[in-house]
Parts: C-alpha cells; structure tokens; sequence
C-alpha cells in the first residue's frame, strides 16, 4: 500500500527533522518546541497510518488515544521543563 508507505515516510521525517532542530537550536526553549514538534507532526501522520492500514479498529483508535493524551501531555511537560529551567537560570529553588 502507498499510502502506508507515505505516511510513515512522514511519521520518520517529521521525527527526524525534529532531531535536527534539537541539535541544531543553541537555546534551551528553542530545543523545547522540537519536542513539541515532533509529538504533533508525527502523531498526526501516525494516527492517519493507523486507520488507513487497519480501518476503525480498537488499534487505531487506541493509537489516536495514545496521541492526544501525548498532545495535553506533552504541552503541560514542556511548559513545567521551561518553568524549571527559568527557575535554575535565575538562580531561584522554585516558582
């Protein structure tokens, strides 16, 4: 299937760009929006990969589970890393 193919061609590119953002961005909170990143852009593709490889399966749908609650998740983590590492650069214990 071609589909299949592209989408997870997607899913492996858009982590990889991801990568090279972290490793290329100097400042901290830049290398947060590549974590950011690569949770959106490849768990959308993923989500997509699922229901066109399986069809409206429990698998898919647990996949598109597994990627929203990364969604909520993953904005709630970034914002307390970047709270802390505000917290360590101005030198404080805490908020």
């Amino acid at each position: 299937m071609i589909a299949v193919s592209v989408l997870l061609a997607l899913v492996v590119l858009a982590t990889w760009l991801a990568v090279w953002g972290f490793i290329r961005l100097p400042q901290v909170y830049d290398r947060l929006h590549c974590t950011s990143f690569a949770g959106i852009a490849a768990g959308v593709p993923l989500v997509a990969l699922a229901f066109v490889a399986d069809g409206a399966s429990d698998r898919a749908f647990k996949i598109l589970l597994l990627v929203a609650l990364m969604l909520v998740s993953g904005a709630a983590t970034t914002h307390a890393a970047a709270r802390a590492v505000a917290a360590r650069d101005a030198g404080q214990d805490g908020p």
